[in-house]
């Protein structure tokens, strides 16, 4: 474990290759699990106000659901998370060719809002936790991604630099550059 700033983060980040295989495992992520994906208080507000223009990408029973218990819900541990249609899928699941993808995403790929989606999505598969005061960033090692990681052995990019974006997103550039310069001076 190193530390970047107030940030803990996981070794596995340098040692675990990874790059989403969607075609082998078909957005499961999105289906599977016992909650929905996390949700930082600040982007529930984000998601009341470009609702509108995520619904077309919804299917119907992801709308019943938001219509039924809005745009999020708590987890077991009190915390926010998207809702589930019949305890499973994500409501803001759509299926295209059989594979599952985000409606929040598509909205903003097709121009229609300016939030990508939620960042414990675009951070996946690393989760974000509270350690204290600080956050603590770690690999959730799950089944339905073990072909990612054959593909990201294959491409040769660790889990850091393939998810250089979100974690820009999350903690800036300045923040991913230290990251960057521990976990090569360890080499």
């Amino acid at each position: 474990m190193i530390i970047v700033d107030d940030v803990l983060v996981s070794n596995e980040l340098k040692e675990i290759y990874f790059a989403c295989n969607l075609k082998a495992c078909k957005g499961d992520c999105c289906v599977l699990g016992d909650a929905g994906a996390p949700l930082e208080e600040e982007e529930i507000a984000i998601l009341e106000d470009d609702i509108d223009e995520i619904k077309p990408y919804m299917t119907e029973s992801g709308l019943k659901v938001i219509k039924q218990v809005g745009i999020f819900e708590y987890d077991a541990d009190g915390e926010y998370v998207t809702p589930l249609v019949d305890d499973i899928e994500c409501a803001f699941v759509y299926l295209k060719d059989g594979i599952s993808y985000c409606a929040i995403q598509k909205a903003f790929l097709e121009g229609k809002i300016n939030f990508q989606k939620p960042i414990s999505c675009h951070l996946y598969p690393i989760r974000l936790s509270k350690v204290g005061t600080a956050t603590a960033i770690n690999y959730h090692n799950w089944d339905i991604c073990s072909p990612a990681l054959i593909s990201g052995n294959n491409i040769g990019d660790p889990l850091y630099s393939y998810l250089k974006q979100p974690l820009i997103r999350k903690f800036g550039a300045a923040w991913y550059d230290k990251l960057v310069f521990n976990f090569e001076k360890e080499i």
